[in-house]
């Protein structure tokens, strides 16, 4: 007789044919599956070592890291990399064509903005208030810093701003101004006046098809010519207007594809509820617009911030242009090469800092809707 002890209450694992793999299993089957994978595979692992260890040799074993008496003299007829240039030449890099005995004011406004957009990151921030207090904060002191005048500061035009403070500038400045753009060109083309519509696509659509580089030469050289005096500003920012610009009119069709994906009832309830345009726009349609565009915004600030570059080619001394001045003595001509592996890794810390913060925010945006 079979009683309840004798029979097993625990069920039995399905067999599903399943069984998960580890990474060597992985490997094999990715890399190793067949004769012809594995010969590839192999050879491609023998040449990326090769490659990994001549430039491992070349820029740390066999690399002069320091110049004693500051001339290019060590570096001279060596195997390996010269990173002295930077130990020698980093101020030009960093600070341009800024005083040299000012310099310090330049270093605290560049802490200052990057302060700025740190902060900005976290969600504390996150409200318009606080948001809008913290970069006009930022924005004054780093303007009072580089501009100087105030507290016995002496007077720096914008001409002699340069190097990663006036890269890092373009780019927040750009940014602040062009993202408000944005939304209100977004709004505009979704009018329901059609006049109002077709004028603000055909805006949008114009500067998309300029290249950047057009707008800033018309910014910096042509409205001079045709603008009245009282109109004209600064140079400067002339060609800040016209990056944000050119960023909105991007960022524009990107919050515009974010609302055309929310669904068109969430919209029609609101308007049954009675909330007025603003407060169905404010609360209910701009949120989720920017969460469904947050990856390709995402795409666009780090395209915005590499684009900074083409602001050396009217006139700015921006971090390229002074990298290209620390090695253009004829005493360090040779190390060209290693200022500007120096300048690719400061854009490649912001553009990877960027993006990672962006996917921080995907898997965070992506938790709350569960």
């Amino acid at each position: 007789m079979t009683t309840v002890s004798d029979v097993n209450t625990h069920p039995q694992p399905l067999n599903t044919g399943f069984q998960p793999d580890g990474l060597g299993a992985r490997l094999r089957r990715r890399y190793f599956r067949t004769p012809g994978n594995a010969m590839i595979s192999l050879v491609g692992m023998a040449a990326l070592l090769y490659l990994v260890y001549h430039a491992l040799d070349w820029a740390v074993l066999k690399a002069v890291w320091a110049s004693p008496d500051g001339t290019s003299a060590v570096c001279r007829d060596i195997a390996g990399a010269c990173w002295a240039v930077i130990q020698q030449r980093w101020r030009i890099i960093i600070f341009g064509l800024f005083p040299y005995d000012e310099q310090w004011r330049s270093m605290l406004a560049c802490i200052a903005m990057v302060a700025t957009i740190v902060l900005s990151c976290l969600p504390w921030f996150w409200k318009p208030l606080r948001l809008s207090t913290l970069w006009c904060a930022g924005f004054i002191t780093f303007y009072v810093l580089m501009r100087g005048g105030l507290f016995g500061m002496r007077v720096v035009m914008p001409a002699d701003w340069g190097g990663l403070t006036l890269t890092v500038f373009f780019y927040a400045a750009g940014v602040l101004i062009g993202m408000p753009m944005a939304v209100a060109l977004a709004l505009l083309r979704r009018s329901e006046m059609p006049l109002v519509s077709r004028m603000t696509g055909a805006l949008i659509d114009g500067v998309r098809s300029l290249p950047l580089i057009t707008i800033l030469f018309t910014a910096a050289l042509i409205f001079p010519f045709v603008l009245p005096d009282w109109l004209q500003g600064d140079k400067i920012w002339r060609v800040i207007i016209g990056f944000a610009l050119f960023f909105a009119a991007y960022q524009a069709e990107i919050i515009r594809s974010g609302i055309q994906s929310i669904p068109v009832g969430q919209e029609e309830a609101a308007k049954a509820l009675g909330l007025s345009y603003w407060h169905r726009t404010g609360r209910i349609i701009l949120p989720q617009a920017f969460r469904n565009a947050l990856p390709p915004t995402i795409n666009q600030l780090v395209i915005t911030f590499k684009e900074t570059s083409l602001i050396v080619i009217i006139g700015f001394f921006d971090i390229l242009a002074s990298g290209n001045a620390a090695y253009g003595t004829g005493e360090w001509s040779f190390a060209y090469f290693e200022v500007y592996i120096f300048v690719a890794l400061v854009y490649f810390v912001f553009v990877f800092s960027l993006s990672r913060y962006g996917a921080y925010l995907e898997r965070r945006m992506r938790f709350g809707q569960h």
